[in-house]
């Protein structure tokens, strides 16, 4: 077994009772993100539990849940925190489900965080706070590098992904050139595309919300796997640098992921057959979809004066009068796509927002009341008194 590693020594944590009831020979640990995150003098938020020299039956007869009949995975029984049995993988097809695990006391420590993806994810920690890490990761860690662990890296094309949020997460760490070469190699055997579109997602939307979405998405570029998964004109449009510096702005950090989404393809001169091509492709939800759609349809008439039939029916196609929040996201994007192409909008934030707020004032009762009165539609009265509210607050605001 391999030794901890002397000059490290972290918290460690209480042994679960349990755990006790594994057996003298069983030994527990913590691996993965929250060893490295610890390691880093960052928090963790969740932990990934190894149990290495136990059997499916001893983990039952303990108390934990099994997550499925083929997989040697269990649940506390009261924290739902996941123990995973030590194992190893052998590939069986494309993909990433392509895999059959073996699991048996047999199965070292060593083993086990040999099948995982990068080294600085390859450790473990025991309950005394010592960290194993036969293959290099405490060093990675300290040079920043994001280097595969082994050649079994090849075998899974999420690994690229995840490699990709990674590099967005930590953006001061460098690819180690021969796993971006294991990347390059794993698309050009159509690996790429077994690729699960709603796992692509997944990683795709975490990239997004990380610290340096442009990292991530350069790594997605060099690999290849991002023109596997559209086509290289596509890929090639979305690779545009200064939108994606832009997401990693200052004014970016607190949008939602709808709105990181929206700017990204609208920045990015999508039309709208590419916007709904892309969204169908990586099962967008439906809510960053839809912003998208709506930034690529109202974005030509936001960059130009309005009368106030074009604003109601601007805010009629966003359904701000349902959805007011909806546009004041939309807004906030568009408004960035402008400062970005150094186009200035036809009008501010700030007038928008006063022109959304003028409408959403309306008197609806009133306004219904009054068109039974003349043997009107509402509809047509209240559409009538918005453009009516719309023409003054304009005729104000640039007066």
């Amino acid at each position: 077994m391999t030794s901890p590693l002397s000059a490290v020594r972290l918290s460690g944590f209480h042994p679960d009772a349990r755990l006790a009831k594994l057996g003298d020979g069983v030994r527990v640990y913590v691996v993965g993100g929250a060893v490295r995150d610890e390691l880093m003098g960052q928090p963790s938020f969740d932990r990934d539990w190894l149990v290495v020299g136990a059997t499916p039956q001893a983990m039952k007869e303990a108390g934990f849940k099994p997550v499925g009949a083929d997989f040697p995975v269990f649940l506390h029984p009261e924290t739902q925190e996941e123990y995973a049995l030590a194992r190893t993988e052998r590939k069986s097809g494309m993909g990433y489900k392509g895999f059959v695990f073996h699991a048996d006391p047999s199965v070292t420590l060593e083993d086990d965080l040999q099948r995982r993806d990068l080294t600085i994810n390859a450790m473990a920690m025991d309950a005394q706070g010592l960290v194993f890490d036969p293959w290099g990761g405490y060093a990675d860690l300290q040079h920043q590098m994001l280097r595969h662990v082994s050649p079994a890296f090849a075998e899974d094309p999420v690994r690229i992904l995840r490699l990709a949020r990674f590099a967005a997460r930590f953006p001061l760490f460098s690819v180690a050139p021969e796993t971006l070469a294991f990347c390059r190699s794993m698309v050009a055997a159509g690996e790429g595309s077994a690729l699960v579109a709603e796992r692509v997602w997944q990683e795709l939307s975490r990239l997004l919300m990380s610290a340096c979405p442009a990292r991530g998405v350069q790594v997605m570029f060099q690999s290849g796997v991002l023109a596997s998964l559209l086509t290289a004109e596509l890929a090639a449009l979305l690779y545009n640098e200064p939108v994606l510096d832009s997401l990693g702005g200052a004014e970016a950090s607190v949008w939602s992921l709808e709105q990181r989404w929206a700017f990204w393809g609208v920045a990015c001169g999508l039309s709208q057959a590419q916007q709904q091509w892309l969204s169908q492709q990586f099962r967008v939800p439906a809510d960053c979809a839809d912003l998208l759609r709506l930034a690529v349809l109202v974005r030509p008439l936001y960059q130009q004066a309005c009368s106030a039939q074009e604003v109601h029916a601007l805010f009629t196609q966003v359904d701000l009068y349902r959805r007011a929040p909806r546009f004041r996201q939309l807004e906030a994007v568009l408004a960035s796509v402008c400062a970005l192409e150094g186009k200035p909008a036809a009008l501010d934030a700030s007038a928008w927002q006063y022109l959304a707020q003028t409408v959403e004032k309306l008197p609806m009762g009133d306004v219904a009341r009054q068109a039974a009165i003349q043997g009107v539609s509402v509809p047509d009265a209240v559409s009538k008194a918005r453009q009516d509210l719309l023409g003054q607050a304009l005729h104000d605001l640039l007066k």
